[in-house]
Protein backbone atom coordinates (compact mmCIF):
# COMPACT_ATOMS: atom_id res chain seq x y z
CA UNK A 1 0.00 0.00 0.00
CA UNK A 2 2.69 2.04 0.56
CA UNK A 3 4.69 1.53 -2.51
CA UNK A 4 1.01 2.44 -4.40
CA UNK A 5 1.14 5.92 -2.26
CA UNK A 6 4.67 6.66 -3.32
CA UNK A 7 3.99 5.91 -7.22
CA UNK A 8 0.82 8.26 -6.92
CA UNK A 9 2.29 10.60 -5.49
CA UNK A 10 5.13 10.48 -8.21
CA UNK A 11 2.66 11.21 -10.71
CA UNK A 12 1.01 14.11 -8.42
CA UNK A 13 3.75 16.45 -7.76
CA UNK A 14 6.46 15.46 -10.69
CA UNK A 15 7.29 19.30 -10.64
CA UNK A 16 8.23 19.01 -6.90
CA UNK A 17 9.78 15.65 -7.38
CA UNK A 18 11.76 16.03 -10.17
CA UNK A 19 13.24 19.33 -8.28
CA UNK A 20 14.21 16.87 -5.38
CA UNK A 21 15.92 14.33 -8.02
CA UNK A 22 18.49 17.56 -9.84
CA UNK A 23 19.32 18.19 -6.46
CA UNK A 24 20.23 14.97 -4.94
CA UNK A 25 21.27 13.19 -8.31
CA UNK A 26 22.38 16.01 -10.27
CA UNK A 27 23.35 14.80 -14.17
CA UNK A 28 22.19 11.51 -13.29
CA UNK A 29 18.53 12.67 -13.55
CA UNK A 30 18.83 12.81 -17.03
CA UNK A 31 19.71 9.33 -17.49
CA UNK A 32 17.00 8.37 -15.21
CA UNK A 33 14.46 10.86 -17.42
CA UNK A 34 16.08 9.21 -20.53
CA UNK A 35 15.61 6.22 -19.30
CA UNK A 36 11.91 6.21 -18.30
CA UNK A 37 10.99 7.59 -21.56
CA UNK A 38 13.05 4.92 -23.19
CA UNK A 39 11.17 2.15 -21.65
CA UNK A 40 7.87 3.36 -21.80
CA UNK A 41 8.34 3.51 -25.87
CA UNK A 42 10.47 0.63 -26.10
CA UNK A 43 9.84 -2.21 -23.65
CA UNK A 44 5.69 -3.68 -24.31
CA UNK A 45 5.51 -4.48 -20.93
CA UNK A 46 6.13 -0.70 -19.33
CA UNK A 47 3.21 1.29 -20.75
CA UNK A 48 2.12 2.18 -17.28
CA UNK A 49 5.03 4.81 -16.95
CA UNK A 50 5.05 8.25 -17.12
CA UNK A 51 4.79 9.77 -20.61
CA UNK A 52 3.35 12.69 -21.75
CA UNK A 53 2.91 14.19 -18.14
CA UNK A 54 6.71 14.17 -17.40
CA UNK A 55 7.88 15.81 -20.40
CA UNK A 56 5.27 18.33 -18.94
CA UNK A 57 6.59 18.52 -15.93
CA UNK A 58 10.47 18.47 -17.16
CA UNK A 59 9.18 21.30 -19.47
CA UNK A 60 8.14 23.21 -16.15
CA UNK A 61 11.17 23.01 -14.28
CA UNK A 62 13.75 23.53 -17.09
CA UNK A 63 11.58 27.13 -17.68
CA UNK A 64 12.99 28.00 -14.12
CA UNK A 65 16.65 28.20 -15.10
CA UNK A 66 17.63 30.06 -12.13
CA UNK A 67 16.72 26.92 -9.67
CA UNK A 68 17.95 24.08 -11.82
CA UNK A 69 20.30 23.54 -14.06
CA UNK A 70 17.68 21.81 -17.10
CA UNK A 71 18.54 23.17 -20.30
CA UNK A 72 15.66 22.79 -22.79
CA UNK A 73 17.31 22.26 -25.95
CA UNK A 74 19.51 19.48 -24.14
CA UNK A 75 16.60 17.79 -22.76
CA UNK A 76 14.43 18.15 -25.64
CA UNK A 77 17.66 16.32 -28.10
CA UNK A 78 18.38 13.99 -24.95
CA UNK A 79 14.43 12.99 -24.63
CA UNK A 80 13.78 12.52 -28.58
CA UNK A 81 16.75 10.34 -28.88
CA UNK A 82 15.13 8.47 -26.12
CA UNK A 83 11.95 8.12 -27.82
CA UNK A 84 13.23 7.58 -31.14
CA UNK A 85 15.69 4.73 -29.92
CA UNK A 86 12.47 3.29 -27.88
CA UNK A 87 10.49 2.74 -30.91
CA UNK A 88 13.13 1.23 -32.91
CA UNK A 89 13.85 -1.36 -30.17
CA UNK A 90 10.38 -2.57 -29.64
CA UNK A 91 10.01 -2.28 -33.37
CA UNK A 92 12.79 -4.88 -33.61
CA UNK A 93 11.46 -6.75 -30.62
CA UNK A 94 8.59 -7.40 -32.99
CA UNK A 95 10.21 -8.83 -35.90
CA UNK A 96 12.03 -11.36 -33.53
CA UNK A 97 8.91 -12.48 -31.62
CA UNK A 98 6.51 -12.35 -34.56
CA UNK A 99 2.90 -13.75 -34.34
CA UNK A 100 3.63 -16.14 -32.27
CA UNK A 101 2.99 -13.17 -28.93
CA UNK A 102 -0.48 -13.28 -29.88
CA UNK A 103 -1.28 -17.13 -29.22
CA UNK A 104 -2.08 -18.16 -25.71
CA UNK A 105 1.52 -19.22 -24.96
CA UNK A 106 2.86 -15.72 -26.43
CA UNK A 107 0.26 -13.94 -23.81
CA UNK A 108 1.52 -15.24 -20.16
CA UNK A 109 3.70 -11.96 -19.58
CA UNK A 110 2.06 -9.40 -22.13
CA UNK A 111 -1.62 -8.28 -21.85
CA UNK A 112 -3.42 -9.73 -25.57
CA UNK A 113 -6.27 -6.67 -25.56
CA UNK A 114 -3.73 -4.23 -25.56
CA UNK A 115 -1.76 -5.78 -28.27
CA UNK A 116 -5.00 -6.71 -30.32
CA UNK A 117 -6.11 -2.88 -29.72
CA UNK A 118 -2.97 -1.59 -31.33
CA UNK A 119 -3.28 -4.12 -34.18
CA UNK A 120 -6.58 -2.37 -34.76
CA UNK A 121 -5.77 0.83 -34.72
CA UNK A 122 -2.84 0.07 -37.08
CA UNK A 123 -4.95 -1.62 -39.36
CA UNK A 124 -7.24 1.60 -39.25
CA UNK A 125 -4.96 4.41 -39.48
CA UNK A 126 -1.95 2.29 -41.72
CA UNK A 127 1.70 3.50 -41.58
CA UNK A 128 0.78 6.87 -39.43
CA UNK A 129 -0.22 5.09 -36.84
CA UNK A 130 3.62 5.38 -35.74
CA UNK A 131 2.61 9.04 -35.44
CA UNK A 132 -0.66 9.12 -34.04
CA UNK A 133 -0.10 6.79 -31.56
CA UNK A 134 3.07 8.59 -29.76
CA UNK A 135 0.35 10.53 -28.40
CA UNK A 136 -1.86 7.83 -26.94
CA UNK A 137 -0.85 5.89 -23.59
CA UNK A 138 -0.65 2.26 -23.96
CA UNK A 139 -1.27 2.40 -27.66
CA UNK A 140 2.26 4.46 -28.00
CA UNK A 141 4.03 1.12 -26.41
CA UNK A 142 2.72 -1.37 -28.44
CA UNK A 143 1.92 0.15 -32.10
CA UNK A 144 5.83 -0.15 -33.32
CA UNK A 145 5.45 -3.88 -31.85
CA UNK A 146 2.42 -4.20 -33.77
CA UNK A 147 4.69 -3.00 -36.94
CA UNK A 148 7.32 -5.21 -36.58
CA UNK A 149 5.11 -8.26 -35.71
CA UNK A 150 3.77 -6.88 -39.44
CA UNK A 151 7.02 -6.93 -41.25
CA UNK A 152 6.59 -3.10 -41.91
CA UNK A 153 10.04 -1.90 -44.22
CA UNK A 154 11.68 -0.74 -41.44
CA UNK A 155 13.12 2.63 -43.16
CA UNK A 156 9.29 3.50 -43.69
CA UNK A 157 9.22 2.99 -39.83
CA UNK A 158 12.01 5.19 -39.46
CA UNK A 159 10.85 7.72 -40.83
CA UNK A 160 7.37 7.92 -39.30
CA UNK A 161 9.18 7.13 -35.82
CA UNK A 162 11.34 10.54 -36.16
CA UNK A 163 8.75 12.57 -36.91
CA UNK A 164 6.17 10.83 -34.53
CA UNK A 165 9.31 11.52 -31.72
CA UNK A 166 9.79 14.67 -32.53
CA UNK A 167 6.51 15.94 -32.52
CA UNK A 168 5.74 14.04 -29.20
CA UNK A 169 8.44 15.52 -27.62
CA UNK A 170 8.07 18.95 -28.84
CA UNK A 171 4.29 19.33 -28.14
CA UNK A 172 4.87 18.39 -24.56
CA UNK A 173 7.97 19.45 -23.11
CA UNK A 174 7.71 22.82 -24.86
CA UNK A 175 3.94 22.71 -23.90
CA UNK A 176 5.16 22.66 -20.44
CA UNK A 177 8.28 24.89 -20.96
CA UNK A 178 5.86 27.84 -22.20
CA UNK A 179 2.90 27.21 -20.20
CA UNK A 180 4.08 25.07 -16.59
CA UNK A 181 5.35 28.36 -15.03
CA UNK A 182 2.08 30.42 -15.69
CA UNK A 183 0.32 31.46 -12.36
CA UNK A 184 -2.77 29.65 -12.87
CA UNK A 185 -1.12 26.27 -13.85
CA UNK A 186 1.79 26.51 -11.50
CA UNK A 187 -1.54 27.16 -8.57
CA UNK A 188 -2.98 23.85 -10.29
CA UNK A 189 -0.35 21.81 -11.54
CA UNK A 190 -2.03 18.89 -9.69
CA UNK A 191 -5.02 19.21 -11.66
CA UNK A 192 -2.94 20.08 -14.55
CA UNK A 193 -1.16 16.73 -14.37
CA UNK A 194 -4.46 14.94 -14.04
CA UNK A 195 -6.44 16.53 -16.80
CA UNK A 196 -3.45 15.60 -19.30
CA UNK A 197 -3.44 11.85 -17.65
CA UNK A 198 -7.53 12.19 -18.28
CA UNK A 199 -7.07 13.54 -21.91
CA UNK A 200 -4.61 10.73 -22.49
CA UNK A 201 -6.50 8.14 -21.56
CA UNK A 202 -9.79 9.46 -23.28
CA UNK A 203 -9.63 7.36 -26.09
CA UNK A 204 -9.48 4.11 -24.14
CA UNK A 205 -12.57 4.95 -21.93
CA UNK A 206 -14.21 6.00 -24.92
CA UNK A 207 -13.50 2.90 -27.35
CA UNK A 208 -13.91 0.69 -24.08
CA UNK A 209 -17.74 2.37 -23.58
CA UNK A 210 -18.36 1.81 -27.23
CA UNK A 211 -17.95 -1.95 -26.84
CA UNK A 212 -19.99 -1.93 -23.47
CA UNK A 213 -22.56 -1.10 -25.83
Amino acid sequence: METLYHFIDLFLHLDRNLAILFEEYGAVTYFMLFLIIFCETGLVITPFLPGDSLLFAVGTLSANIAATSVGILWVAVLLTVAAILGDAVNYAIGVWVGPKIFTKEGGRYLNRDHLLRAHQFYERHGRKTIIFARFIPIIRTFAPFVAGCGKMTYWRFAIYNVIGGIAWVALFLFGGYFFGNLPSVKNNFTAVILAIIFISILPGVIEFAKKRK
